[in-house]
């Protein structure tokens, strides 16, 4: 199923419809600040395997959130005050943290070093489909099998629409991935340049 919504202003009963999707176990196709995210509870046991079965990854391979919030992160990762000062500059927006998780992570989204990648993306819908479901969402991006980034919902639905629930329409977006911080260590260590600005970090 498809439903177009405005990037800017997204209706409330199509993010209702989504959340209750997600409620039910169901895989959600979203727009972000960076990327189209594919999403589902990250208490869904069912739904996170379904998830990387579509990614082609194993369990070993930890996934990332989004929280609604920057005072929702702290439930699910260890944040000292120097560390909440650096992410409150840049949140909401297009970086994804690396944090020690804290028990309330499930272990599928936690990696070998227990840590795990949080984001609070600065965009209507996504933001607008984490409020009404009420809980963290998961977000990765949909692939070719080359590798490059789906940003056109109508060829998520051709190419992965026997295996997902819903996509939220937000029209094709200009793809371009998270900044990528690791925030686990004394200092801040970005992994990745993405279209979050570096320079709020360093």
């Amino acid at each position: 199923m498809i439903l177009e919504v405005n990037p800017k202003n997204p209706p409330g009963r199509h993010l209702r419809r989504a959340a209750g999707i997600l409620e039910d176990g169901g895989l959600v196709v979203y727009a972000t600040d960076t990327i189209y995210g594919l999403g589902c509870d990250i208490y869904n046991k069912k739904g996170m395997e379904r998830i990387l079965t579509l990614k082609g990854r194993s369990k070993s391979h930890a996934l990332s959130f989004l929280c609604a919030d920057l005072s929702d992160i702290a439930k699910y990762a260890r944040v000292s005050t120097p560390v909440y000062k650096l992410m409150k500059r840049c949140l909401p927006g297009a970086y994804t943290f690396i944090l020690p998780a804290t028990r309330e992570v499930p272990k599928l989204l936690l990696t070998r070093q227990k840590t795990v990648g949080i984001r609070v993306p600065n965009h209507p819908v996504a933001l607008g489909l984490l409020r009404e479901f009420g809980r963290p969402i998961t977000s990765t991006s949909i692939t070719t099998p080359e590798g490059g980034i789906i940003n056109d919902p109508e060829e998520i639905k051709n190419r992965l629409g026997h295996a997902i629930d819903l996509v939220l329409d937000s029209g094709i977006l200009i793809s371009e991935p998270s900044t990528v911080v690791d925030l686990t260590g004394e200092d801040p260590e970005i992994l990745r340049v993405g279209k979050g600005d570096p320079s709020l970090i360093m």
